[in-house]
């Protein structure tokens, strides 16, 4: 599927109020639910994000857009909650396309996506440019690295779950988010997650590690194991209660992340027994031995500091398990 042009994909501004309802282009899960008034902003008490439906302007942005910088934007409807899907990106020419085409073709149509782009100077932006009639909002600037644009991303979602899906990432299949949806619909829980398979970067199809974590517990974490995060949506509010992505984790801060939900937010989840993601091989976790000491050591630090204790040699009983995922 080719992308359409950004120009014949939307209405022309005096058609947009009168189309806005009924959805701008049947073909992409991101244009068929839209509004032309701003959600409310949150003002829950315990939120520690600050809702923007744009970035603060900054001179040194290399480019924005986006539904939402022509008024146009989303809310949750009766049993069809908002889901959000997050990609942040640098230099991710060769591979967003495919994680962009993932979300715009999902059946589920109520699907908010935003993209936060580190300054790409490889032809990311150019891409983005090109489906920005199918992405919510898009801003490319220099940040504080992934954490820091993962919570750029949450302070401007609007869904009333959110999840991440890496820019070397995609969709295992066009239902993934609605296998969500309606989890989230029968089921009272904070978060869901499911199976992720580890690709080989030039063969997608073949496959070289399988990770299907079915708990979220203390006990899992103390070894230093979590659910794959891009397979991570949890309700907006548990993640405005817990607060940002800790930026001073370089490795780690999704793991971090996960243990304050866990340990001090107590949410509640389900497993869904089920492939959702497919990730490419690498990755700064896995690019040799010193990343990984460094990733242990920001384990036992994310446990601790959040008073779960663990050490050095209980991080090596999840060997068992990453074998097996071999397996």
């Amino acid at each position: 599927m080719k992308p359409a042009d950004s120009q014949s994909a939307l209405a022309k501004p005096n058609e947009i109020n009168r189309q806005l309802h009924a959805g701008l282009d049947a073909r992409y899960s991101t244009t068929q639910h839209v509004i032309d008034a701003p959600p409310s902003p949150s003002h829950e008490p315990d939120c520690k994000f600050r809702p923007l439906l744009q970035l603060p302007v900054n001179k040194d942005r290399k480019g924005e857009g986006g539904l939402r910088t022509k008024g146009i934007y989303k809310s949750s409807l009766p049993n069809k909650p908002l889901i959000t899907v997050i990609t942040v990106v640098f230099n991710g020419a060769s591979t967003i396309e495919d994680a962009i085409r993932s979300v715009i073709n999902q059946t589920y149509n109520n699907v908010e996506y935003i993209i936060i782009d580190g300054g790409s100077n490889d032809g990311t932006v150019e891409i983005l440019k090109r489906y920005e009639h199918a992405i919510d909002y898009w801003a490319s600037e220099k940040d504080g690295g992934i954490y820091d644009a993962m919570n750029k991303g949450i302070a401007l979602s609007s869904g009333a779950y959110i999840g991440m899906l890496n820019a070397d990432d995609l969709f295992a299949g066009q239902e993934v988010v609605r296998d969500y949806a309606d989890g989230f619909c029968a089921m009272n829980v904070d978060a869901i997650f499911s199976s992720l398979n580890i690709v080989d970067k030039g063969n997608l199809k073949k496959i070289l590690r399988k990770c299907r974590v079915k708990r979220l517990g203390a006990w899992l974490l103390r070894i230093g194991v979590m659910p794959p995060h891009p397979t991570f949506y949890c309700k907006r509010a548990s993640l405005q209660s817990a607060g940002p992505y800790n930026t001073s984790y370089h490795i780690a801060a999704d793991f971090e992340m996960l243990v304050r939900l866990c340990i001090k937010q107590k949410i509640s989840w389900k497993f869904l027994d089920k492939v959702s993601v497919i990730m490419r091989s690498g990755g700064v976790s896995n690019s040799g031995f010193l990343a990984r000491l460094k990733l242990n050591g920001e384990i036992i630090r994310a446990c601790r500091e959040n008073g779960l204790y663990t050490n050095a040699l209980l991080l090596a009983l999840k060997l068992p398990i990453r074998l097996f995922e071999l397996i």
